[in-house]
């Protein structure tokens, strides 16, 4: 090797394990991250729940029905006659909000405020998403002084609205 060779060679050389060690050591060295506020969230795990006798979901008759309760139970008019068709038409679109549009036959983790309810225990504002895979099912509720409402994606994975005066205490 000539000495005029061998200068540049080092200077290469040296380049080289300089821009090595610096890749490693970035690689290595902790980074400044910003600090996040701490977010009072819970999750809950939600098992697959199929309705018994399965799921006819390509049957547009099957999504006006209940398969989780089509019988109504005791508590709801007991003794009253046209009890079955009255507690039928109460949710009529129990299967489709369930099964079609919810995720409540799949399993998914439900992260928020209170995820497990529908309302927070103390009132006020509640919210939740359900995570199924990338899907991400957000629910949003209020239970004030007057007004009680909620909407989207409820705890059991069904979708829902509902807007009503808040119970008299």
């Amino acid at each position: 090797m000539n000495h005029s060779q061998q200068p540049v060679l080092t200077q290469a050389s040296r380049l080289l394990t300089g821009a090595l060690l610096l890749m490693l050591v970035s690689c290595v060295s902790p980074r400044y991250v910003k600090p996040t506020p701490v977010l009072r969230e819970k999750a809950v795990y939600h098992p697959a729940q199929p309705p018994p006798g399965g799921t006819q979901k390509w049957n547009p008759a099957w999504w006006i029905g209940n398969a989780d309760d089509p019988q109504p139970p005791e508590w709801y008019r007991p003794g009253q006659r046209l009890r079955g068709p009255l507690w039928q038409f109460r949710n009529p679109l129990h299967n489709f909000t369930f099964y079609m549009i919810g995720i409540h036959d799949k399993e998914f983790v439900r992260r928020g405020r209170s995820p497990s309810a529908v309302f927070h225990p103390e009132g006020g504002w509640n919210w939740a998403v359900a995570e199924r895979g990338f899907l991400r099912l957000p629910f949003v509720s209020y239970q004030g002084r007057y007004v009680r409402w909620y909407a989207l994606w409820r705890e059991k994975g069904n979708f829902g609205l509902k807007f009503q005066r808040s119970p008299k205490k």
